[in-house]
């Protein structure tokens, strides 16, 4: 992400350690990611509330997860304008092969391509 990230304070790593993760090691990944795409500084700010809104939607349903995924997926894709593959394109921003990232376009029905500006 190319930012110079110093230190993690003492109640994040707490947190981040005791956290049982329920997904696989790409959750942790990924919610790292994130914390660093939104860290201003050289400190690592994370959204622990994030952490327990996951604890207590465990037993939300796969629509609701759908969601979450498919919002994470537009952020990165606005982050990188549009751009899939390749060097700070969103499959790289989200920790996912391109060719796995536009599997899950297709399966959400995400267009990535940046919508055209109308004609005047």
């Amino acid at each position: 992400m190319n930012k110079p990230i110093t230190s993690i304070p003492e109640k994040t790593m707490n947190a981040l350690q005791a956290w049982e993760w329920p997904g696989n090691i790409r959750e942790l990944e990924n919610f790292i990611e994130r914390s660093v795409i939104l860290t201003h500084g050289s400190v690592l700010v994370v959204q622990l509330g994030e952490m327990r809104s996951i604890a207590h939607d465990e037993e939300c349903s796969d629509e609701t997860l759908r969601g979450v995924e498919r919002e994470h997926i537009l952020s990165a894709l606005r982050e990188s304008r549009g751009k899939i593959g390749g060097l700070k394109g969103a499959a790289e921003r989200l920790g996912l092969k391109r060719t796995t990232l536009q599997s899950k376009l297709k399966q959400l029905g995400i267009d990535p391509r940046p919508p055209e500006s109308s004609p005047r």
